[in-house]
């Protein structure tokens, strides 16, 4: 695969950039040499490696989801700025 002058300007104009021709050649070159280098990973025996999305293993870090009691009413509206019958109090949205 090649990356053309042409491409360059393709993904010049989709990113809204003005470039010069001497930036548009550079550009690509500069890419070529990017995916001459990923090509080398074709090349490597992989036989046997488990695909993997990350280095380390991961493993699930949240809390079991478990009831408890809730907060007091007194203490979840305290920061309201303004309630009404024990319900936060917001300004009407539509008429």
């Amino acid at each position: 695969m090649s990356i053309t002058v042409k491409d360059v300007e393709h993904v010049a104009n989709l990113a809204r950039l003005t470039l010069s021709d001497a930036e548009k050649e550079q550009f690509a070159g500069q890419l070529n040499a990017i995916l001459k280098y990923a090509e080398k990973l074709n090349g490597l025996d992989t036989t046997g490696v488990e695909p993997t999305s990350h280095v380390l293993p991961l493993a699930n870090v949240m809390r079991d989801d478990e009831p408890r009691e809730s907060l007091p009413l007194e203490k979840v509206l305290r920061n309201a700025p303004d309630e009404e019958d024990g319900q936060f109090k917001v300004p009407a949205v539509l008429e």
